[in-house]
This record gives C-alpha cells, structure tokens and sequence, in this order.
C-alpha cells in the first residue's frame, strides 16, 4: 500500500448496533487522512487559517466493500484524481485498509476551495498551489475543467 496518510484503530465509539463500525466513521477517517495529506504537503491547518482559506465538500461517496470491527487498526490511502488546473476544484480516492490487508471501503470526495470570510469560491495563493500539486496523484487522474 502507498500513500498512507492515516492508521489508527477503531475505538468503541465508532462502532454501531449491528457491532461494525458506523457509516460516518469512514467519512471521519478519511477527513484526517486528508489533513494529514495536507499537512505533510507543507499546507497545515495554521496557514490556510492565516488566509482564511479552507476545504469543502460538494461530494462524498461511500462505497463499503468489507466488515470493519472494534479494534481494528485501519490504514488509509489517499490520491488525487482529478484537479483543476488552478487547483480550485479537485477530487481525492482513499482506500481504506484493515490491519490485515483487506480493502474495506472506498471514499471519494470533490471539494473547492472557499475563502472563509468573503464564503466565496477562490483558489490557492501560488505558495500554496505549489505545495498542492505535489500531492500523490492516481494512475487515472485527468486534469479537468469541470
């Protein structure tokens, strides 16, 4: 597995009724996995505070594939696979991983980037763009323009 950005186990509190674990819990791990992308890019949270910048979400998909339990330690990967090439919109696959190997879900995001005080779409300052496109991308990428 390449481009792991997150490992971790599954605590009690993310687990459900039918004893796996809850369906907004993925979302969860694959939204620290993609901070940590970030933040190993060289774009940490403190930055994008200082330019009242942030991430959203227009979309997020989640395919389940396999049983996640309590305890499991998961592992998750993240890779960009589509971007505009301003990188104002941009899409990111992770693959979640059970401790022993299985791939138990797939997450797919689209997400822009929103200036937190004027709540309008912008892109990336060139410091931050830089930075941005350094980020592992899929063997299916295709830059777009939609």
């Amino acid at each position: 597995m390449n481009n792991i950005f997150f490992e971790g186990p599954v605590m009690w509190s993310q687990i459900d009724a039918n004893m796996h674990m809850r369906h907004s819990a993925y979302a969860d791990f694959a939204a620290q996995a993609r901070l940590t992308l970030l933040d190993k890019a060289g774009m940490d949270a403190r930055q994008f505070l200082e330019l009242h910048i942030g991430p959203i979400l227009f979309r997020e998909e989640l395919i389940y594939l396999r049983e996640v339990n309590a305890n499991d330690t998961l592992r998750v990967t993240c890779e960009m696979t589509k971007c505009r090439p301003d990188g104002s919109r941009w899409s990111i696959r992770h693959e979640i991983y059970r401790k022993d190997g299985t791939k138990s879900a797939i997450v797919n995001v689209d997400g822009a980037w929103i200036d937190t005080k004027q709540r309008k779409l912008v892109s990336l300052p060139e410091e931050l763009m830089t930075k941005f496109k350094a980020i592992p991308r899929s063997e299916d990428f295709t830059e777009t323009t939609s």
